[in-house]
């Protein structure tokens, strides 16, 4: 293949595409006889997973129990190889650029090494001007196995304690590609991330890095430039320009030196907020690099003016942990991100932004990157950017403990390196955290006595890592884990202290006792539920279909985890027999489950300040605490979510001996008007009330205690206390679903067909709980826009359901596809 030159914007900066197919075979390991000796194409980026996909030569591993039938891939050693055409010409320096290598990996050139990599999270740039030859290039990628590489790493360092069953501590690699309790084992290689040759003379921009802040009216700039010479460029000054918003500033960088600083002062910003805070203005900011009269090179970034603090500041309960944008404490409603896929190179700029509006649906404002994945794309930061989500970005260290010792302590600050600089400008970034869970992990879980004295990763977390930020991006907060309470000398997972991770709730107890933690900020927690039922019936062909018949047993990874669902359910509501029943049971739990934690923590402001539900989003077809499942589509904990994360939030919860109606205002505007609670009999008969005018300020909360006659039932089986305020509503049922005389769904159901798709009005003649459209059913790429309405006798819920697909509306509201809780309570026993 011939690759055409090109030249960035004005720029003497000349880039060599590289061809985006190449050939790829296996050269070592378990390869199965009928692969062996085959080439086939390689999508570039891509990994050896998707082009054997792609070559129809794999089973899908998303599908049934494949995952076994693909587990060789990641225990062989793999070529990827490709020609390119290349002609000499004037400039001194010629760089071959790999933007991301996964993972343990040799580089030839024309026969000649000139590069071994170990690190999928760096960009590796090689000066190959000895190598390249005029004509035809023979460039060869070969990839060890990742299965034995960690294996192997792992004896030459020293073993650490990890969580599941491979060593990915001892790899700088994507520690979920190992498998998790939401994920597959799919271990793969490859060239995932896009690569070239770029041909430079003199000098190039090696980093640029603006450090925006906010003075008064004003926004500044401080652009920091480095760059690196040619040996011809040593002596040459270069200068910097900057400009952003018409305002323009200029640095010196004299002979023999690597970096200046171009300061601006941009008069009259607006400001940069969060969704629901305001608007997200962005501005070029253009940075070039000349040389007297030559420009060499010039980046265009975009930025945004906004303050950004996470504050953990002392008081007289314990520790904060408080974010505050643009002076402003926000309330954090968050979720945690994972992969979006377990094959990365599979995850585009539009799938990124179905994602984020799906988590804007939610009503989400924060986003946490976790740290057994990757630093994120810088699509995924240019649309949080556009649409307002703030970033929580995990350094990479998940649930283990961590050698500190060279090759790796040398990896990490090489890594740390690029992507510190790679994505500070992004307005939307706001924190950077060292790890997840591993200080929790070294002090409470056994791994302490486990090392005998060996580093852990601590030196990474306080030492290294905050001084990497300081010095690159020294505007951004950093916190060195999650949990974490403030101090080394505290317990890492203290509710009055920083932030915590609740789990025992999930694992050992039940969701009601959210109520009894009384936390600062809850950076994760969360219910398990299954996939979709299209997303299921896709994914997994058991016949028949069970909770746990194969397939099913497969694509449930948490350890015990169809025994925490089940334990998790029966208090609750019936365990069904029947599968899909099981299923919607199941799922609404899961957000019934969430909705009680948020609720509280909510109400708890400003003593809580944040939740960070685990989590948004799924990487594969698989029961998970995720509110997105694997195939993209929305579960009714989505719907949850966007209940509970409203701005304005109203809920009854138990205070002292009794119930209070708690307001949480997050709204810009007062909320006043008249309060009225009722306790109700599910017939809609009104046992007694009790009305109040509210009147709560905007950021802030108000409790009001509600009297004995309404909160005390003479049948806590059939009676409810319903709290209005303002077009706002809380509800708070004395007994359980199961334990209450929830009647059979009496409701009247029509849909009708509309130009975008079906409206479906329900008017309910009796008390319907939970109502849910899973139009999955109907058509798997519909939409509706509400799920988990409860009616009161005489109500009514209209929704609209987005699908392209021609299908008679009465399949709508079937009672398989129109679901409440009624369903699963009336006949049970």
């Amino acid at each position: 293949m011939t690759t055409t030159p090109t030249r960035t914007a004005a720029s003497a900066l000349t880039v060599h595409e590289l061809p985006a197919v190449w050939q790829l075979r296996a050269v070592g390991g378990p390869v199965p006889a009928h692969l062996e000796g085959l080439t086939i194409p390689a999508a570039v980026p891509g990994l050896v997973h998707t082009a054997l996909l792609d070559a129809d030569l794999v089973p899908d591993p998303f599908l049934d129990r494949n995952e076994h039938a693909v587990a060789w891939v990641g225990e062989c050693a793999w070529e990827y190889s490709t020609s390119f055409d290349w002609e000499p010409d004037d400039h001194e320096r010629h760089d071959l650029v790999f933007e991301g290598l996964d993972t343990v990996a040799t580089v030839q050139l024309n026969g000649e090494v000139v590069a071994a990599t170990r690190n999928q999270h760096r960009t590796y740039r090689v000066d190959v001007g000895d190598v390249l030859r005029p004509g035809a290039n023979r460039l060869v990628v070969t990839f060890a196995s990742p299965i034995r590489e960690a294996d192997r790493a792992s004896l030459e360092i020293g073993y650490r304690p990890h969580t599941y069953v491979h060593p990915f501590n001892a790899l700088r690699k994507a520690a979920c590609n190992f498998g998790w309790d939401w994920g597959l084992e799919a271990a793969s290689s490859g060239i995932w991330r896009p690569v070239r040759v770029e041909g430079w003379s003199r000098a190039r921009a090696s980093a640029v890095r603006p450090v925006v802040g906010v003075r008064g009216a004003d926004g500044t700039v401080a652009v920091h430039v480095d760059v690196e010479r040619s040996a011809a460029g040593v002596g040459v000054e270069l200068e910097v320009v900057a400009t952003v918003r018409g305002v323009e500033g200029t640095a010196a960088v004299p002979a023999g030196a690597s970096s200046a600083v171009v300061e601006l002062v941009v008069p009259d910003v607006e400001l940069w907020w969060p969704r629901g805070r305001g608007d997200q203005p962005l501005h070029d900011l253009a940075v070039a690099l000349r040389a007297e009269d030559a420009l060499l090179a010039e980046r265009h970034q975009r930025i945004g003016f906004r303050t950004v603090e996470v504050r953990m500041d002392p008081d007289e309960e314990g520790t904060g942990f408080q974010f505050l944008v643009n002076g402003e404490p926000l309330w954090v409603r968050g979720a945690n991100w994972i992969p979006d896929d377990a094959f990365v190179t599979r995850v585009t700029r539009d799938r990124l932004a179905a994602r984020l509006d799906q988590a804007a649906t939610a009503n989400i404002n924060l986003l946490r990157i976790w740290g057994g994945g990757y630093f994120e794309s810088d699509d995924f930061y240019d649309l949080c950017d556009e649409r307002g989500f703030l970033v929580w970005q995990d350094f990479l260290f998940a649930c283990a403990s961590y050698a500190e010792e060279e090759p790796l302590w040398s990896e990490v600050e090489a890594e740390a390196r690029d992507n510190v600089t790679r994505l500070m400008p992004h307005p939307s970034l706001a924190l950077w955290n060292g790890n997840n869970e591993n200080v929790w992990g070294h002090d409470e879980w056994g791994w302490e006595k486990r090392l005998q004295g060996r580093t852990w990763g601590l030196g990474y977390y306080l030492d290294l890592l905050p001084r990497v930020v300081a010095e690159l991006d020294p505007v951004r907060a950093y916190t060195p884990a999650s949990p974490w309470s403030g101090s080394p000398d505290l317990p890492a997972n203290d509710p009055d202290h920083g932030s915590v991770h609740l789990w025992e709730h999930w694992n050992r107890v039940d969701y009601p006792t959210y109520r009894d933690v009384h936390a600062r900020f809850v950076a994760e927690f969360g219910w398990q539920g299954p996939a979709t039922w299209s997303t299921t019936t896709r994914a997994i062909s058991d016949a028949p279909l069970t909770p746990e018949s194969p397939g099913m047993a497969h694509h449930q990874k948490a350890q015990d985890g169809n025994d925490k669902l089940t334990d998790g359910l029966v208090a609750h509501l019936p365990l069904p027999d029947d599968v899909e029943d099981w299923h919607w049971a199941m799922s609404l739990n899961q957000a019934l489950a969430v909705t009680v934690g948020i609720e509280h923590m909510r109400s708890e402001s400003p003593r809580c300040s944040g939740s960070v539900v685990w989590q948004l989003n799924d990487c594969w077809p698989v029961t998970s605490w995720a509110a997105v499942d694997g195939d993209g589509r929305a579960k009714p904990l989505l719907y949850a979510l966007k209940h509970v994360y409203e701005d304005a939030l109203l809920t009854v919860q138990p205070r002292g001996d009794g119930l209070a109606a708690v307001a949480v205002n997050d709204a810009p505007a007062p909320w006043r008007g008249q309060a009225r609670a009722r306790r109700v009999r599910f017939d809609g008969t009104v046992l007694a009330e009790h009305a109040w005018e509210a009147d709560v300020q905007p950021r802030d909360a108000s409790t009001t205690a509600l009297p004995p006659d309404v909160t005390r039932p003479d049948d806590p089986r059939e009676e409810l206390v319903v709290v209005d305020s303002c077009g706002r509503r809380a509800f708070w049922f004395f007994a359980e679903h199961r334990d209450s005389a929830l009647a059979a769904a009496d409701l009247e159901a029509v849909a009708e067909r509309t130009a975008e798709g079906y409206r479906v009005v329900v008017t309910a003649r009796g008390l319907v709980r939970d109502l849910a459209l899973l139009v999955d059913k109907v058509d798997p790429e519909a939409v509706v826009d509400d799920m988990l309405v409860t009616l009161l006798p005489g109500e009514q819920a209209t929704f609209e359901v987005r699908s392209r697909l021609d299908v008679d509306p009465a399949r709508l509201v079937d009672p398989r596809v129109l679901r409440t809780s009624n369903q699963l309570v009336a006949d049970w026993g």
